[in-house]
């Protein structure tokens, strides 16, 4: 069960009990962006913001720790749309915060609606019924990755390339992180392998393989979206210390979409 079991039913959670989770003014969860691109990227972002529905208040979390990792990936967006426009790539994001759930979780995962996120605690997500956390999914979750699924099958004629856009804190519960750029891969390194070799020689960068994360069971993304459907596929996660403003996104952008160029042309011969 993704949430405390220890811990009584929330105030809030039961305060919502057969409301709609989202207002009819509240932002749809999906963001798609150039559904007509010509390029073989297909791009999602699956934590790309940090709205919280205005009945879930502010799931007991302070307005700082919400601006922080725990609640998007900072800069992930930014990066994604100027991508999205430099390759004419198509782009599905996702605009609701992981605290509320968490896109890139499977449904069974503990962490789907965690109360707790690194050392912070998030008391809106104590005692969620099954019921608190299927209205979660089927508002927020299911739309994403139905999103997803649609999309791709309109694909299916054509080459498409899954790449999924993160980012990473430079620190984590203490620990430095060196690397600028992550190149996650699984079972599949087809676009993985040729991302790495560019991504080495041109440019002095730290650049993790498999680092700071692995795809593996704890994703759904991936997993779920592209190794089911046989498609090449790879993870970025960026430094968020480096994409924080338009600049760095800009620039990075710039830097995966030659990157992304090279990868795919490779894939052909």
């Amino acid at each position: 069960m993704p949430s405390d079991p220890s811990s009584p039913p929330s105030p809030l959670a039961a305060a919502l009990a057969g409301e709609a989770l989202l207002a009819d003014d509240e932002p749809a969860p999906v963001l798609h962006v150039n559904p007509a691109g010509r390029s073989p990227c297909f791009l999602t972002c699956d934590h790309a913001g940090r709205l919280v529905p205005r009945r879930l208040g502010d799931l007991g979390v302070s307005p700082a720790e919400r601006e922080r990792h725990i609640a998007w990936d900072i800069g992930a967006l930014g990066v994604a749309l100027e991508l999205a426009r430099l390759l004419d790539a198509e782009l599905l994001a996702q605009r609701y915060s992981r605290l509320v759930i968490d896109c890139n979780r499977p449904l069974d995962s503990p962490d789907l609606c965690t109360w707790r996120s690194e050392a912070t605690e998030v008391p809106g997500n104590r005692g969620l019924s099954p019921a608190d956390i299927d209205q979660r999914r089927a508002t927020i979750w299911q739309p994403y990755h139905d999103a997803i699924d649609a999309r791709l099958e309109a694909r299916a004629t054509r080459p498409t390339v899954y790449v999924a856009l993160h980012s990473f804190t430079p620190v984590y519960l203490g620990r430095a992180r060196p690397w600028q750029v992550g190149v996650l891969y699984g079972e599949d390194r087809r676009l993985a392998e040729p991302m790495l070799e560019f991504l080495r020689a041109h440019g002095d960068f730290v650049v993790g393989e498999n680092e700071p994360y692995r795809i593996d069971e704890k994703d759904q993304g991936i997993p779920a979206h592209a190794l089911a459907r046989g498609l090449p596929n790879v993870l970025i996660e960026l430094r968020q210390d480096l994409i924080t403003h338009t600049a760095g996104q800009r620039a990075w952008a710039a830097r995966l979409a030659a990157t992304l160029r090279h990868a795919c042309a490779a894939l052909q011969h």
